[in-house]
């Protein structure tokens, strides 16, 4: 199971978990994948505390920080993060800000105890993606660098590949892909429609194969629709070196998710997914819920563009999240999943998941070469 990029990476199986929660990133690197910390939302401060964490607790084994860079968002080119703040933060309309507050007062969300404790502007832009990748690279057993929107600023894949690591980023569409190889990435995350978080609207059956033909050399990790290892060896039938894998880890028992969050999506189908532009301002899938379907109502304020829908939102996530088993706050809460949320049904250890995937992807791959045996 060690493809090319598991071997440059020095990790025993191609399985790559991206998780907010540095728990994760130790438990699936400690079985043998590599756990992948999604950045966005810290401040380099916070980011450096849980690095620190991670460096203390996963022994000699790497792991990788994710980022977002848009390739489009409201305010390039200004890259001082206070600067870009106070500019974006003027460009937001009232009427968002009362709409999502009262939103979230009508489901008997609880106040942020601290009034002078303003979310500010998340990390949805390079201004402050920069800082995060900076503190990331001062930590050596940080191996890894991803971009989940866009193709990353020339200058950044070099400053990532100059101390010897590997830099790739998230596509959703082949001519993306074709633009990540361009730019030199060291590999590329094919992530089809029904993956969680920010996605495209391809499938992935179609869109891996697609994207392997298209970039040639240049390792693919599939993602979305990846919670088994029936579909981990569909993938690497495909072409793909490894996948990566995201709404997995939120019902671990490692995961830092409150309990009413968990619940939310361990009671779940399928079908309660939704992609839709109401937290972040780009089509991002979710369970669908109040919060939803009220910023798809024509009546209602549309969505911004990202990062100032972010300014919108950010005190309704923190909130929803802290507050998760108050009143109606699942209704209106922030739970971006894919479709795989399906069948996540109960809890297991990280390293249990780790382990059943590949007993159930070689058990998988031993039944198709019956198959071919009995032809």
């Amino acid at each position: 199971m060690r493809t090319e990029i598991c071997k440059k990476l020095e990790i025993e199986t191609p399985i790559f978990a991206f998780t907010h929660c540095r728990d994760v990133v130790v438990a699936v690197s400690k079985a043998g994948g590599l756990g992948v910390l999604g950045a966005v939302g810290h401040t380099p401060e916070q980011l450096q505390q849980d690095l620190e964490w991670i460096d203390a607790h996963i022994g000699d084994l790497p792991y990788g920080v994710d980022v977002v860079i848009p390739q489009k968002y409201e305010g390039m080119g200004e890259n001082d993060p206070e600067k870009l703040e106070t500019m974006l933060k003027k460009r937001v309309p009232q009427e968002h800000h009362d709409f999502a507050a009262k939103l979230l007062a009508d489901h008997g969300v609880p106040l942020w105890p601290d009034k002078d404790d303003e979310m500010g502007l998340f990390g949805w832009n390079e201004a402050i993606a920069q800082q995060l990748i900076n503190v990331a690279l001062e930590h050596p057993k940080c191996k890894l660098i991803a971009n989940a929107l866009g193709t990353p600023p020339a200058h950044i894949i070099k400053q990532v590949q100059s101390t010897g690591r590997l830099i790739g980023a998230l596509c959703g569409r082949v001519k993306q892909a074709v633009a990540h190889k361009a730019a030199g990435l060291d590999f590329i995350v094919a992530q089809g429609g029904e993956g969680g978080g920010h996605t495209g609207d391809v499938g992935s059956i179609v869109l891996w194969p697609q994207i392997v033909d298209a970039v040639g050399d240049t390792p693919v990790l599939a993602a979305g629709g990846v919670g088994n290892g029936r579909q981990m060896a569909a993938a690497m039938c495909l072409g793909a070196q490894g996948v990566w894998s995201g709404s997995l880890w939120l019902t671990v028992e490692e995961g830092h998710l409150e309990p009413a969050q968990k619940e939310s999506l361990l009671k779940a189908t399928s079908e309660d997914t939704i992609r839709s532009r109401s937290w972040t301002g780009k089509p991002c899938r979710m369970l669908k819920n109040d919060w939803t379907e009220a910023w798809e109502n024509p009546e209602n304020p549309d969505p911004l563009g990202m990062p100032l829908q972010g300014l919108v939102t950010a005190d309704g996530i923190r909130r929803t999240a802290h507050y998760a088993s108050k009143n109606d706050c699942q209704k209106v809460a922030f739970n971006p999943v894919g479709q795989v949320v399906g069948q996540l049904n109960h809890l297991d250890s990280s390293r249990r998941v780790v382990e059943r995937m590949l007993v159930e992807y070689v058990d998988t791959m031993t039944s198709l070469n019956e198959l071919l045996e009995e032809a």
